[in-house]
């Protein structure tokens, strides 16, 4: 399968410090699932950034789309972003917005008409769990709802990558699987998919999945070759 995403030497450096990440190179395959492991202030978020185009490297290649990332003109940049679909780890919602227009704002953005939002917005919702809540602005949502409206938004367009960062962080064991759930469906539609986590529960979900590690800003397993075997049923829990 085409190679969707290419990092060739990447660095990056905020301001005059050391480099928060280092010589990273991998390839991402279209219609892959990946996960990104690695401890606290291991470089998950800041690899994540270089992914989704919120920064820009120090140094070094990436290929997106079959294009350079990296000397890509900034008119062109908000049509390459609408391809990638980001759950952020601090949510970003709209905080005057309800829940269902923070959903529905991505197609708003894209030209979608009015009269073809509605449904897959309800149906979102009610998928994640917030049929009820569909006119609640964030600041009165809990922790975990604002996490299932942000997902709710990054899906709904049916991006060619998503991108998540700790998603299941303010959600219950639940819930967490029923989220990893639609980030899997999603990929079997064809969307790469790339969560960074750090919850090893759920490294063994998603059959097939390939698993990054980084460590001090540098990839351990930047062929993502690591696999881990499905997750079988309790024996006990099933009688």
């Amino acid at each position: 399968m085409a190679n969707i995403v290419q990092f060739d030497k990447v660095g990056l450096r905020y301001g005059e410090g050391a480099e928060t990440l280092c010589d990273i190179s991998f390839t991402l395959t279209t219609g892959a699932f990946y996960f990104l492991t690695g401890a606290s202030g291991a470089g998950k978020t800041s690899l994540l950034k270089l992914l989704y185009l919120a920064q820009r490297p120090t140094r070094g290649k990436i290929m997106l789309f079959g294009e350079d990332a990296v000397t890509l003109p900034r008119g062109r940049l908000p049509g390459f972003r609408r391809r990638i679909g980001v759950v952020f780890q601090d949510f970003r919602l709209v905080p005057h917005l309800s829940a269902y227009d923070n959903i529905a704002l991505p197609l708003r953005v894209a030209g979608v008409p009015e009269a073809d939002i509605d449904a897959p917005v309800r149906e979102m919702l009610a998928w994640v769990g917030l049929g009820e809540r569909v006119e609640a602005r964030p600041p009165t949502l809990s922790g975990g709802e604002q996490q299932r409206v942000a997902i709710a938004r990054a899906v709904i367009g049916r991006p060619e990558i998503l991108v998540a960062d700790e998603p299941t962080g303010n959600v219950d064991p639940d819930m967490a699987e029923r989220l990893l759930h639609l980030f899997d469906s999603l990929n079997r539609l064809g969307t790469t998919v790339v969560v960074a986590t750090h919850d090893f529960h759920l490294l063994g979900r998603i059959p097939n999945a390939h698993m990054m590690r980084l460590d001090g800003g540098r990839l351990l397993d930047p062929t993502g070759s690591l696999r881990f075997p499905p997750i079988q049923p309790d024996p006990a829990s099933a009688s």
